[in-house]
């Protein structure tokens, strides 16, 4: 049988596929509403929606899907093998190649193994092209199997996400949310549980069958093997047809897709699209608290939480202090991933702190203080804004990060000069602009004397670098008599673990988690030691505390040993040495220094002065998913769909936990958690 022949392949893929999503979509939606979690209690007006609008959102949504597919068509054409094209098309290849694989790119500030996923990727079209340039008979072939991949990959993107908006929905009676991109963030556990849930590989089997037949359903009777861009014509109409098509759709999703939902939440779900609902999760970084998480009545919560804060009915903080401001200048040092336990008096026997070892005799020492997240973000969201952590992404990573009234402020109002130093682009994890916004000054490694920088990596200069620039700033801020607060926060204790040379003599690996540990602590050191020689250190304190623990991972969702981080207030002839044993948090430190320091102001703070006698001992710690609360000898964490646990925790070992789980939740301390979480994450 003769068979037809495609030319123009975007024109025969295009429908089919759309076809294919409109098909998979209807699908969805009816398991979505035969599903036991669904509960079907909604009029005819919500009927036409789910599946009306909801046919729009899936040809919305597809349109834009199609623009990979159209990119890759582009390339389809033998007129790229042509003079001088091929010369242009090369050359502009090769300059991305090499600075992919030889500068620093966007792949790079995540690290992991994306970097060299990308890099692979790269060298094997290098190949591929040097090969169908230089032997054009296997072009015919290479084309044939590069339009059957990529119609297999569309095919099965198309049903993993059909399979898994099902499950997800089993889970969490709605479509993809924060949740989802959360599973992106944690991919190894996620892997793991997902291997141990299901027969993975029979799945991964049949799905590769089904998008096989499907593919061979599209393209049976037809011959693909000299199919392409027709004509630059052909190329130009399907252009402009799948622009068009994209700006109505993009409008659609983002202006209209919200305007038609109803009271009922599961009617409201079941009509929208999941792939954008995750693309709209991972813009905003938000997961909607009234939606996932177990409430109180609003006003118990509110009143609980003011008289717990020390608020009043407005929601500030309203802080007098008897005694006039003390102008001293404040460093705030958050170091990057410093555990307790890499400290000797939390356990270590390593002796990798011995300048941050030495410095704890001489300081204000918080014995008892855990990290609010686990994430660097969390840190400086807790030390900046003194609240508990929100539910999704901290506030510093979402788009509406202006108008809070920060710890900065207070500072400010105060008659400080206000400064954030950070050794890398403070555009990663949004930190230029949520500090910009909160009035900070921004300094980071642009703004760095380059010809004096030690020493960088991917991730930026090394910490002694940022505290050569923070003096330099520091002897300015002096002499122009301006009293100054600076957030420094540091990076060399990070992945890939490397600093500059001859600083420290390690037996080991030097690109290890514990060398880089010490290279911090040497740097920190080398800062006290310089900035004692300078005429303002007399007049400063420094506090130094971890952004987050090293590794969070542990028997249950929020371990309080990989949350335990050192925390100190070191002032010599102001600050009397001593040791706290209250348990605290993050949000409470820069509190206890303003007393310190007798600042009277107004913020609307849950952060707490801890050597005040009626200190409530708590502290908060999250994930992206579950808040916890510590009061009492009891962990109590909140989780998605309305889900409550609570542990009893044995300390023992020194500062070791037991977590052992409640059979019911209950008692005052429940009932403090939601009110304390419930109120921070509607008013923020």
């Amino acid at each position: 049988m003769n068979k037809v022949k495609i030319k123009d392949w975007f024109a025969f893929f295009a429908p089919r596929f759309l076809c294919l999503t409109l098909v998979l979509g209807l699908l969805i939606r009816i398991v979505l509403i035969l599903h036991p979690v669904t509960v079907v209690d909604w009029g005819w007006v919500d009927w036409l929606k789910i599946f009306g609008l909801g046919f729009l959102n899936d040809l919305a949504f597809t349109a834009i899907a199609l623009v990979p597919a159209f990119v890759f068509y582009s390339f389809l054409t033998d007129d790229r093998y042509k003079k001088p094209f091929l010369w242009i098309f090369w050359g502009a290849f090769l300059l991305l190649t090499l600075y992919v694989l030889f500068f620093n790119d966007i792949t790079d500030e995540y690290g992991g193994p994306l970097p060299d996923i990308v890099n692979g990727v790269l060298i094997l079209l290098a190949v591929c092209l040097t090969i169908k340039t230089f032997v054009p008979s296997v072009r015919k072939k290479w084309r044939t199997a590069a339009i059957w991949i990529m119609m297999m990959v569309y095919a099965c993107c198309a049903i993993t996400i059909a399979f898994s908006e099902i499950v997800f929905w089993s889970e969490f009676g709605v479509r993809f949310n924060f949740i989802a991109v959360d599973y992106l963030v944690y991919t190894n556990e996620v892997i793991g549980n997902i291997v141990e849930s299901y027969p993975i590989v029979w799945m991964v089997l049949a799905m590769l069958l089904v998008a096989g037949a499907i593919c061979w359903w599209m393209v049976r009777g037809k011959d693909i093997s000299g199919s392409g861009i027709g004509s630059w014509r052909q190329w130009g109409v399907s252009l402009a047809a799948l622009a068009l098509a994209c700006g109505l759709g993009y409008g659609w999703l983002h202006y209209g897709y919200r305007h038609f939902g109803g009271e009922n939440l599961f009617a409201t779900q079941i009509q929208e699209n999941g792939c954008w609902d995750f693309l709209e999760a991972f813009v905003s970084n938000e997961l909607d608290y009234e939606q996932f998480y177990a409430m109180i009545p609003q006003d118990e919560a509110v009143a609980l939480q003011q008289r717990m804060s020390g608020q009043n009915t407005e929601g500030l903080q309203v802080v007098r202090d008897s005694l006039p401001a003390l102008k001293k200048n404040v460093v705030l040092i958050t170091v990057e991933s410093l555990s307790a336990d890499f400290l000797t008096r939390y356990g270590s026997e390593d002796g990798i702190t011995p300048n941050l070892d030495a410095l704890l005799d001489k300081s204000l020492v918080f014995d008892n203080l855990y990290a609010t997240g686990n994430r660097t973000v969390r840190g400086l969201e807790a030390v900046t804004l003194c609240i508990p952590p929100s539910s999704g992404e901290s506030l510093v990573k979402r788009p509406d990060c202006s108008g809070f009234i920060s710890t900065g402020q207070v500072f400010r109002d105060n008659g400080y000069r206000t400064s954030y130093i950070y050794g890398g682009d403070s555009y990663f994890d949004n930190m230029g602009t949520f500090f910009g916004a909160c009035g900070y000054e921004i300094v980071d490694k642009k703004t760095y004397d380059k010809e004096a920088i030690a020493f960088a990596n991917i991730w930026g200069t090394s910490d002694e670098d940022s505290y050569r620039e923070a003096l330099a700033r520091y002897d300015a801020s002096w002499a122009a008599g301006e009293p100054f607060f600076s957030h420094i926060m540091t990076i060399s204790n990070h992945r890939p673990y490397t600093y500059p040379e001859n600083r420290i003599e390690y037996d080991g690996n030097p690109m290890s988690r514990r060398a880089a540990v010490k290279y911090t602590d040497w740097a920190i050191g080398d800062f006290l030691s310089k900035a004692a020689s300078k005429p303002w250190f007399s007049e400063t304190v420094f506090v130094i505390m971890a952004d987050h623990c090293a590794s969070s991972a542990g028997k249950t969702s929020l371990p309080l040993d990989c949350y335990h981080i050192p925390a100190l207030i070191y002032a010599p002839g102001f600050i009397e040495p001593a040791y706290i044993d209250k348990v605290c948090s993050q949000i409470d430190v820069l509190p206890t220094l303003f007393s310190l320091l007798h600042f009277s102001y107004e913020a609307p703070f849950y952060g707490q002065n801890v050597l005040d006698p009626s200190f409530r001992e708590r502290a908060f710690m999250a994930t992206y998913q579950d808040l916890g609360y510590y009061a009492d000898g009891v962990l109590t964490v909140l989780s998605p769909v309305r889900r409550i646990q609570q542990f009893d925790v044995v300390r023992h070992d020194g500062w070791q936990y037991e977590e052992n789980p409640r059979e019911e939740p209950s008692g005052a301390v429940l009932q403090e958690a939601q009110a304390f979480y419930q109120t921070a994450n509607l008013a923020y």
